[in-house]
């Protein structure tokens, strides 16, 4: 973790002004005059894969803007297995719960190399009143967020296997350029999507033989789009 200051991030000295996602990402409506209010610093984390950024019931004084990379946000059953309730990936903001004064609703745990901004709730609920800009961001990415649970909801946790993976992969290349993704392990692709390990590994097998997947590099693959569309609406 590094602590950067306001100032160091708006004058650039912490690279956010050459930020490829300076115009997507939480405070990009803001000017100046907004960053003069920002008196603490905002965190950013490197985090490695595997690490978790905060815990279910912790108290939330951040929330997160993810500049790169892709975490699970989890839950735990009763009888201890875990279930990955969304994905969390590049220009996401998550820990909103935060903003209402609630801890933390899920495990946030990385599935790949992760950078993130973390944005003390304080400021960002300071900057909100005074804002229009940012109040009207937030309140769209509160809209994200629940469109987000719905599509998991709706799209992934129905229909045989072969259409939940289906439409997982296509849901991972959504609005990419290319129509490459890099794979979750099993494991976690059966709990996002509410089916065994051994089921998901079956269908992976599976659209790799009839070509529906093509491995580029290892754990990397080109998506038939088409034809995965064709069996996620069957």
């Amino acid at each position: 973790m590094k602590l950067i200051s306001d100032k160091e991030a708006w004058e650039g000295e912490a690279d956010c002004m050459s930020c490829p996602l300076r115009n997507s990402v939480l405070f990009a409506g803001l000017d100046k005059d907004d960053f003069d209010k920002i008196h603490k610093p905002i965190d950013l984390y490197t985090l490695p894969t595997g690490s978790t950024l905060y815990r279910a019931g912790d108290k939330g004084d951040h929330l997160f803007t993810i500049c790169s990379g892709v975490l699970k946000l989890v839950q735990y059953l009763p009888d201890g297995t875990q279930r990955i309730v969304r994905l969390v990936r590049s220009t996401d903001v998550t820990g909103l719960e935060t903003m209402l004064g609630q801890n933390y609703q899920h495990d946030a745990v990385v599935l790949q190399p992760t950078q993130a901004c973390g944005l003390p709730v304080s400021v960002v609920q300071a900057l909100s009143q005074s804002s229009p800009k940012l109040h009207k961001e937030l309140l769209s990415r509160w809209q994200k967020a629940l469109e987000e649970a719905d599509a998991w909801l709706t799209e992934l946790s129905t229909g045989s296997a072969k259409q939940r993976v289906a439409r997982l992969l296509l849901r991972l290349v959504r609005n990419k350029e290319a129509s490459e993704c890099e794979l979750f392990s099993r494991e976690d692709m059966g709990a996002m999507l509410g089916v065994t390990t051994e089921t998901a590994s079956r269908t992976i097998a599976e659209f790799k033989r009839q070509s529906l997947l093509i491995e580029t590099s290892p754990n990397h693959f080109l998506l038939d789009i088409r034809n995965l569309g064709h069996i996620a609406e069957d």
